[in-house]
């Protein structure tokens, strides 16, 4: 009986496939231990083929983080047809199970704000503004009013939040309290920019 055909990849599909490898590898090591060899290996293919995708060791760590950074603001987008305080309760959840479900890939990707690659710093903040956006948004749908202040401080949080989730030691089955504590620290920030903030703490 003959073996079955390998599939051939198309070079969009072998780079999402090392993409992706590359994610998941940055679950167990720094970005700065992100090696081409050790892709290359895991992959099955040739050193040469890597550059071909990547160029660099430095493009290889761009696009890897790049990569990350969407999938996580993918899986913690906001649900338009979710009410306001409903859809800052599922971001919270949905930020809590990433980070938590996918912590070494995110403290790379935190600590990669502070890489001597540009490119890769400015993903990571690009990110970090995306939240901070979301977060200027629901507040504004919320009624308040959108200020520099308001702005500056929904970016203070995300930065705050990150390191919270990051830092957190409690058992993984308790999600639902860091969330409510993540909320509880936004409703606390936005107070000092708008008495109107407290609206926000009408969910619990």
């Amino acid at each position: 009986m003959p073996s079955p055909r390998r599939t051939r990849l198309t070079p969009d599909q072998r780079r999402a496939q090392l993409l992706l490898l590359g994610r998941d590898l940055l679950g167990t090591r720094t970005l700065d231990e992100l090696s081409i060899d050790d892709l290359a290996e895991k992959a099955g293919i040739s050193r040469g083929l890597m550059f071909h995708y990547f160029k660099s060791k430095q493009g290889f760590h761009r696009a890897v983080v790049e990569a990350a950074c969407e999938d996580f603001l993918a899986r913690t987008a906001p649900d338009p047809a979710l009410e306001p305080l409903a859809r800052l309760h599922a971001v919270l959840g949905a930020f809590v199970d990433y980070v938590l479900d996918h912590r070494a890939t995110y403290v790379s990707l935190v600590r990669g704000a502070a890489s001597a690659d540009e490119t890769v710093r400015d993903l990571v903040e690009g990110a970090r503004r995306t939240q901070a956006d979301r977060v200027t948004a629901g507040c504004v749908e919320l009624g308040l009013a959108d200020t520099p202040l308001l702005r500056t401080a929904a970016r203070a949080w995300v930065v705050f939040a990150e390191e919270s989730v990051v830092a957190w030691q409690q058992p993984d089955s308790d999600r639902a309290g860091l969330a409510e504590f993540l909320e509880r620290t936004l409703v606390a920030v936005l107070g000092c920019v708008d008495e109107g903030a407290h609206v926000l703490g009408g969910g619990g």
